[in-house]
């Protein structure tokens, strides 16, 4: 499943390409995506022009300027679902089978998001982005949007107070934190010497503080390698993801652990795996 870096890796692939762009055409081949996109859509978006790009959490924010009376200002909610790509293309690009959306641009390129297993989300929005449902129960962004590590420690810290969970559950909660995928959160855990089996509220606020060092580190370095492709993500430009070439303990069970040399375990945890060194972690 695409997770933040691979978001921000797509949000940064397309905001060049349709920033101050104006739409001349919408193209939906399937509207039966996580919730069905309605009719009419199209030439609602039509003549509308992009004004800004940005991300919360796992989901895109396609802000535009629409050429109406009223409600002039919109935001196009895009997320990516399990195996979803948003990439830009030359207009006249042949669809194929999953290419369920085209957004034609008046400089000759197209937005076309691509979906196999339609769980993504394609929403028009007039309301605040930050109002919308899906949006306004997240919690704290670990990276880019101006949180220190010492911010994002003492929000963990407090957060999982009352908790008794483990602190891999913890930390893939999103409303809790935002963006922290199962991979992310196995690499994080390892990085800071937390088995992922502790309960959240026995961590002590300066193991929060080395969390929170890594949680940054392991996704802005992804961010920097163009996510993790595991199996089918593409970025704006349909390359993969680099940042599997570093993964420490993620998908490597049985293989030495890199700082010990103790086989990496596989466990499961909430119905999702979990790779951890036994000797490094506690």
């Amino acid at each position: 499943m695409p997770e933040l870096p691979e978001v921000e890796t797509t949000r940064r692939g397309i905001e060049p390409a349709c920033l101050g762009q104006s739409i001349t055409k919408v193209i939906v081949r399937q509207r039966s995506l996580r919730w069905p996109i309605p009719k009419g859509i199209e030439q609602k978006l039509k003549g509308a022009i992009f004004r800004k790009v940005s991300r919360r959490a796992k989901y895109l924010l396609l802000e535009i300027a629409r050429n109406t009376a009223h409600n002039n200002h919109a935001t196009i909610i895009l997320h990516l679902g399990m195996t979803g790509t948003f990439r830009v293309l030359e207009q006249g690009t042949p669809a194929e089978k999953h290419d369920h959306i085209d957004i034609l641009l008046d400089n000759d390129t197209l937005l076309r998001f691509r979906d196999p297993r339609r769980f993504g989300a394609f929403i028009l929005t007039t309301e605040p982005p930050k109002q919308h449902p899906l949006l306004k129960n997240l919690g704290i962004e670990p990276v880019l949007y101006g949180h220190t590590a010492e911010d994002v420690a003492e929000h963990l810290y407090a957060q999982s107070r009352k908790r008794k969970t483990s602190i891999k559950s913890f930390l893939m909660n999103q409303k809790i934190i935002t963006g922290v995928g199962n991979i992310y959160a196995c690499e994080s855990l390892f990085l800071s010497s937390i088995h992922p089996k502790r309960a959240c509220n026995k961590i002590s606020k300066q193991r929060y503080l080395e969390l929170a060092r890594a949680i940054i580190s392991t996704l802005t370095t992804s961010i920097k390698q163009g996510g993790t492709t595991l199996q089918d993500f593409r970025n704006s430009e349909g390359k993969p993801g680099y940042f599997q070439q570093q993964l420490l303990v993620y998908g490597r069970e049985n293989e030495p652990c890199t700082e010990c040399g103790s086989t990496i375990r596989k466990i499961t945890q909430n119905q999702r795996s979990t790779w951890y060194c036994p000797r490094c972690q506690h």
